[in-house]
């Protein structure tokens, strides 16, 4: 895993877990980790991670109303 070092501003109000839960978070709803990947960045389990991620305005899927619309119609023969 690689390691990053970021220099945050002294003003910011943010404790480390919170810094990690919003990089892991936008990580994942961009498709760029796996939610597996996401809690190991964090350093909590996979269902640790999606239980803390709607607090954080994360979602665990990442479908619009559409999508699932179209995959119903799909899976059902329409």
């Amino acid at each position: 895993m690689k390691t990053l070092t970021i220099n945050l501003p002294d003003s910011l109000d943010i404790e480390e877990f919170e810094a990690k839960m919003l990089f892991a978070g936008q990580l994942y709803e961009k498709g760029k980790v796996s939610l597996g990947q996401a809690a190991d960045i964090v350093g909590i389990s996979k269902r640790s991670f999606i239980e803390i991620m709607r607090r954080f305005g994360f979602r665990v899927f990442n479908y619009s109303v559409e999508e699932v619309e179209h995959d119903i119609r799909v899976a059902l023969g329409y």
